[in-house]
């Protein structure tokens, strides 16, 4: 089945404006990451579950299939018209479908599970799997609020499991090199680093089309809610979940997640925010939601200022830039650069202004025989770049988790980095919703006001 996604559609319109660049950028080749390692033979096949077959299920289901030597054989969701979704993308028109997840725990046949549900069931999802001996890869955020993440993570650690997170900037080549580029000091000691991405379209802003036919009686309306405060069927909540804080995590936990899981990927970092001041509100889509739709934080690692933003209402190619002292990095979707800075004075400095004239002359000339360049020997800072090819991260985002299902060897993005990415955004939340800065605890591993 062809799959176009929005990530997909990007990516053409940005090859298409950058072809004449083409030549004065590196280009970045991705290494063969599913040519080793392959399964001998039929009963050497990884077999996963699935939980969860809508927007994003149904794309991770899409591409775990097309990997060598991986199987789906259950689906579980709690719509029907998912069942037949998914047995659309197997090709399997006896596919075993539910509506119950844990028959995909007890099923002995299943090595793992894939999980893309809303936030508010990750944690229960996350831990019952664990439980029941299933490696388990959920999408982002891991969790649906702080304590979640401390529960997943306890049971993950407890249980020895594989848990990945579904935020695959960890596994993006163009991340890739910019943490090697990062590590090597191409741009000095870091001073500030920015992040930034915006929509500007109701699609963008979560405002999906309910499936046509859904109702109570090919929906399980209440075991949606779990948790969250009873409400009575309605199929633009089921649809447009995440514009609630009772069942998503709004655009901290759709947006926010993936710029801070990169950079932390990209810095080498693996630690929550130390403090987090937010701003924004619903300025655009006023359609009842309680998450807002503009959201900008700064926050601080250790000593690091970090600058995050998020926009609803106006379209920005996402975008991270780490200010160093001797230049900056940007890094977006599709490729990165570097511009290098001497971070030294060009001129004579301007200050001199304020001397007398003589005392002027004698101070420029002496600044000229010290700092002037030999005739032929200028210095000649150029911006290097780099892109990468039409390449997708979910595949070999979902080849690292299958591959750790049968080595056992850790992934990048376990429980503890995935709960400390999430950490970024429930503070950013809670900071909102407070309207002051917050703080987390490590002590009580809750977040403080």
């Amino acid at each position: 089945m062809s799959r176009f996604s929005r990530r997909k559609f990007l990516g053409m319109t940005a090859a298409a404006a950058g072809a004449s660049l083409a030549a004065n950028s590196i280009l970045l080749e991705p290494a063969p990451l599913l040519g080793a390692s392959l399964p001998a033979g039929a009963n050497d096949r990884l077999r996963f579950g699935i939980i969860g077959v809508g927007m994003q299920g149904s794309g991770l289901l899409a591409d775990a299939i097309e990997l060598p030597g991986i199987e789906c054989v259950a689906a579980c969701d709690l719509y029907d018209g998912r069942h037949t979704l998914a047995r659309e993308i197997t090709a399997k028109n006896d596919l075993p479908v539910t509506r119950q997840y844990q028959k995909l725990l007890e099923n002995k046949e299943i090595d793992c599970i894939v999980a893309a549900v809303p936030d508010h069931w990750h944690k229960q999802i996350v831990v019952d799997a664990v439980n029941a001996g299933k490696d388990i890869y959920c999408e982002k955020p891991m969790s649906h609020s702080a304590g979640d993440g401390v529960v997943m993570v306890e049971a993950a650690q407890k249980t020895g499991r594989v848990v990945q997170i579904g935020s695959q900037r960890v596994s993006s080549l163009i991340c890739a090199k910019a943490k090697e580029l990062i590590a090597q000091g191409a741009i000095g000691d870091l001073m500030l680093v920015e992040g930034w991405l915006g929509r500007n379209d109701p699609t963008g802003a979560w405002e999906y089309p309910p499936p046509p036919d859904l109702s109570p009686g090919n929906l399980d309306w209440n075991t949606w809610l779990g948790e969250a405060p009873k409400h009575a069927f309605d199929p633009y909540r089921f649809a447009r979940w995440r514009c609630w804080k009772e069942y998503g995590t709004g655009v901290a936990g759709d947006l926010l997640v993936h710029l801070v899981s990169g950079m932390m990927f990209m810095l080498g970092v693996n630690e929550a925010p130390r403090q987090a001041m937010a701003v924004g509100g619903i300025l655009r889509w006023k359609d009842g939601r309680n998450m807002p739709d503009v959201h900008a934080t700064l926050f601080y690692y250790g000593e690091l200022p970090v600058y995050m933003r998020l926009n609803l209402g106006t379209e920005m190619a996402e975008t991270y830039r780490f200010q160093g002292s001797r230049g900056v990095l940007e890094v977006g979707e599709f490729g990165l650069s570097v511009t290098p800075q001497s971070g030294k004075d060009s001129a004579p400095s301007y200050y001199d202004s304020g001397f007398p004239h003589s005392m002027r002359e004698d101070y420029e000339k002496k600044w000229h025989e010290q700092n002037d360049p030999k005739l032929g020997h200028e210095a000649m800072p150029e911006t290097i770049s780099f892109r990468g090819p039409d390449y997708d991260d979910m595949k070999p985002h979902l080849w690292t988790f299958f591959q750790a299902v049968r080595s056992r060897k850790p992934v990048v993005e376990d429980a503890v980095f995935g709960h400390n990415a999430a950490l970024a955004c429930h503070m950013a939340n809670e900071s909102y919703f407070r309207r002051a800065a917050v703080t987390w605890d490590e002590g009580s591993r809750t977040i403080k006001g």
